[in-house]
């Protein structure tokens, strides 16, 4: 009898099903990656405001033009920058607007009453403007209020000292002129002053914001502040289970913005050599919709420092277009609204391109 044997087992093993293809971690095409960009949706809105202004408004295809437009939007996008890097962290400053202003009293007076140099008003109101940062942080962190309702409150208070103060010391709604004081000149050089390139002059804040452009996005894409930041916008709890300093990051982040409203406030002094203490009310809104159009998110951890930036250019171009098409400019507002409602849109579809499998 033959003994029946069990038919050989296979040599090799059965086939793995296929992981499921997941488009956060599969290699995408590169157009999908430039959509999946926070940026991509103002860049496109940018040049479409660019073309429709260059063909309604002859005015504006002038080399002049464009550094007025590049003037509105630099001192626009130097407060849009730290506004920008505090919403990917998580939250927003209200007293952003009133806050130049405050930095701008501050200088003008310390200087003027006193009778010193005007570097040393600049320096005091450097310190005050740090502070406010500090105040609003601190007052975060240790409340658990939301920020909208810690820097609505410094907005009010702002507000209400800058007019009540500038009228104690000056008997005015507005600071005296400092520009025959010592040390004005100078400072006036580094704030306020003009750059011929080509014929046409450009104002100093055009260079200055596209310096801070450059340190902020090398801030949130190739430093650990920058991962700090994503992390605390994202999840503030998870942030701190992994050793995020989500305090340290929430106040330094709120300081940014005090110091950008000191230079802006500098800028405006130096300027004008005066200041007008209602002044700031509302711009608050601008900087944060600047943002917002340039892509980032109120609930925090996503956006870009070029997002700002371009944003900032938006307004620009929209605020000195307005003009030169020789429209009403009360329209500029409605423009803006309809922008920040197309900016929403553009980013919800641009993050769900981004997490889409």
């Amino acid at each position: 009898m033959t003994q029946a044997t069990a038919p050989a087992a296979s040599s090799s093993p059965p086939a793995s099903p296929a992981a499921p293809k997941d488009g956060r971690t599969s290699e995408r095409s590169l157009a999908r990656r430039l959509a999946a960009r926070p940026e991509i949706g103002a860049l496109i809105a940018a040049i479409a405001v660019y073309i429709f202004f260059f063909v309604v408004a002859s005015p504006f295809r002038e080399a002049s033009s464009l550094a007025n437009v590049l003037y509105e939007a630099s001192v626009m996008g130097i407060m849009a920058l730290p506004v920008a890097l505090l919403m990917i962290g998580g939250e927003f400053d209200l007293s952003a607007g009133v806050a130049v202003t405050t930095a701008a009293l501050t200088a003008s007076m310390w200087s003027f009453q006193l009778s010193m140099n005007v570097w040393t008003g600049v320096i005091v109101a450097l310190v005050v403007s740090l502070a406010i940062g500090a105040f609003n942080g601190y007052m975060l962190v240790r409340t658990g209020l939301p920020s909208f309702l810690i820097t609505l409150g410094s907005f009010l208070i702002l507000q209400g000292a800058n007019l009540a103060i500038t009228k104690l010391f000056t008997g005015n709604v507005a600071t005296d002129s400092i520009s025959d004081m010592d040390g004005f000149d100078q400072a006036k050089s580094i704030f306020a002053s003009e750059i011929g390139i080509g014929g046409v002059d450009v104002k100093i804040t055009v260079f200055y914001w596209l310096i801070l452009a450059a340190a902020a996005t090398w801030l949130l894409l190739r430093t650990k502040f920058g991962n700090w930041i994503f992390a605390t916008g994202g999840s503030q709890e998870s942030a701190r289970a992994v050793g995020v300093p989500v305090t340290f990051t929430k106040i330094a982040l709120f300081m940014g913005v005090g110091a950008g409203a000191w230079f802006v406030g500098m800028h405006i002094l130096f300027s004008f050599n005066t200041v007008q203490s209602g002044e700031g009310v509302g711009n608050e809104f601008l900087y944060i919709i600047a943002a917002v159009i340039g892509g980032c998110l109120l609930t925090g951890g996503y956006g870009s420092a070029i997002g700002a930036v371009i944003g900032a250019f938006i307004f620009g171009m929209v605020s000195q277009g307005i003009v030169y098409a020789n429209w009403n400019p009360d329209w500029f507002k409605a423009f803006l609204g309809v922008m920040l409602l197309l900016a929403a849109l553009v980013n919800l579809w641009v993050r769900r391109q981004a997490t889409r499998r």
